[in-house]
């Protein structure tokens, strides 16, 4: 801690930004310095919160003049450590949490222009006031931040019809670390005008520079959505529902989660609560969503023709179609309650890997069974969006205790875990990114090709080294 007008560099951060607006003070920075889970805790030389673009390039350009580190920071939901400062005590911690106004919506375009600390369930309820969709949707939706989701490239639920945060944005307002702003917030479906630099900024976690704003597609509100829970015998037969689905729904199929037992039976110990639709157990559950923009008739119609047909096959063996917007979101609220039950339950070593669709059952079966062999009283809680392959896999003590003797583990678990992801061609990380925490993973199992590519561009766009430094690489 410093004396509160005896640092030059906090004093330039203070004209820029007002007094008010430079937090030094271990109480006032505490909660920017720990992570969403809880289990890691920074150090920073203070929390800066500007209010606009202009101030972040300010403050950038005072960070690069003094070679000081800048971590950008949205809502703070990330589970890899990557929007908050190390234990060094060098960095600021540069939160967007003020920018966070929705700048305009043109709906003939059908886009959205906001800040980049807007949350996103605003971002969704704007949208909505204009009797259109924004689809990104996550368990996190009314903390996370839209720069976050887009630093990220964030998935959800609807990506199986709409794509990740990348495919979801048109442009970008960015501070280089060099303090500049690239004002490329460009409302265009079409511009093939040299690099494509929105997608390299996408998805680098900061550390190539700092997302202050961005164009966001809209899309038609879906005339009616129907939910469906589906209970099945195994992985394997999720999978061939997945197709059974996609051809009797094409593009009306927009949800299509996977959930074992296990999950589902933690949600009823945690959360008595909520509807458990089946008395029996079953091996696997899919949660289905259709969005027709026809009719509810039309949504219906397809469902339960796709239902019939997996029931008729032997694929499903029971199904529970919601009939009322009540229903639906107690069917929703079971997936989206897994991870609160996992919290509630202790800690777990968690996953998030994507894979070839085709290879999830094979993945399933065979990590299981290695996992079986190598720690008895593991596990496993396994749940994901299945449509577009990405899984998280994660695994806890048996007896749920000894939750901290179990994480010593954690390596031996996930070099377990990673192997088989990468055997069968598939990725360590689908949608939380790499942060601090998944680095050495990168660096094991990305090929050297790749990283020194990766390094040349860190090194080309910000050669001080300042931007989020030891993430990612």
């Amino acid at each position: 801690m410093t004396d509160a007008h005896s640092d030059p560099f906090l004093n330039t951060c203070r004209a820029i930004v007002g007094a008010d607006f430079v937090l030094d003070q271990p109480d006032d920075m505490a909660p920017f310095l720990t992570d969403w889970r809880g289990r890691f805790t920074g150090r920073a030389r203070a929390v800066l919160r500007p209010q606009d673009t202009a101030q972040v390039a300010l403050l950038v350009q005072a960070c690069a003049a003094q070679r000081v580190p800048v971590v950008p920071q949205g809502g703070k939901t990330g589970l890899v450590l990557g929007s908050v400062p190390d234990d060094s005590g060098r960095a600021v911690v540069l939160s967007l949490a003020r920018m966070n106004q929705v700048r305009s919506v043109d709906a003939v375009n059908r886009t959205i222009t906001v800040d980049a600390g807007v949350i996103l369930q605003a971002v969704q309820e704007a949208a909505a006031a204009h009797q259109l969709l924004f689809p990104l949707s996550l368990a996190a939706e009314g903390s996370c931040t839209i720069g976050g989701n887009l630093s990220t490239n964030a998935g959800g639920t609807a990506v199986l019809r709409y794509g990740n945060t990348r495919e979801l944005c048109l442009g970008l307002e960015v501070v280089t670390p060099q303090g500049e702003i690239w004002h490329g917030l460009r409302a265009l479906r079409k511009d093939n005008t040299g690099y494509d630099l929105r997608d390299l900024i996408i998805g680098a976690e900061g550390t190539l520079g700092i997302i202050t704003g961005a164009v966001m597609k809209l899309f038609a509100q879906p005339k009616a959505s129907i939910t469906a829970l589906v209970a099945l015998g195994s992985a394997r037969s999720a999978l061939d529902l997945l197709s059974l689905a996609q051809d009797a729904c094409g593009a009306a199929l927009t949800g299509f989660e996977l959930m074992s037992a296990v999950c589902l039976q933690l949600v009823a110990e945690q959360f008595p609560q909520l509807p458990q639709p089946f008395r029996a157990r079953h091996a696997q559950y899919v949660l289905l969503e259709l969005s027709s923009s026809e009719s509810e008739a039309h949504a219906v119609r397809l469902l339960e023709t796709a239902i019939g047909q997996a029931l008729e096959q032997g694929l499903a063996e029971d199904a529970v179609v919601a009939t009322s917007l009540a229903q639906s979101r107690g069917l929703w609220h079971l997936r989206e309650h897994i991870p609160l039950a996992q919290a509630a339950a202790g800690k777990n070593i968690k996953h998030d890997i994507s894979l070839p669709i085709s290879r999830i059952a094979d993945f399933i079966v065979q990590t299981d069974a290695a996992l079986a062999t190598a720690f008895p009283d593991a596990q496993v809680i396994c749940f994901g969006h299945l449509g577009d392959g990405n899984l998280h896999y994660n695994v806890a003590p048996e007896d749920g205790s000894g939750h901290d003797a179990f994480l010593a583990n954690q390596l031996a678990i996930n070099r377990i875990v990673n192997d088989n992801v990468v055997a069968m061609h598939g990725s360590i990380s689908a949608e939380h990114g790499i942060g601090a925490l998944k680095r050495a993973d990168l660096a094991h199992y990305k090929a050297p090709v790749e990283l020194n590519m990766m390094r040349a561009i860190k090194a080309a766009i910000d050669p001080l080294g300042i931007m989020n430094p030891g993430k990612i690489l």
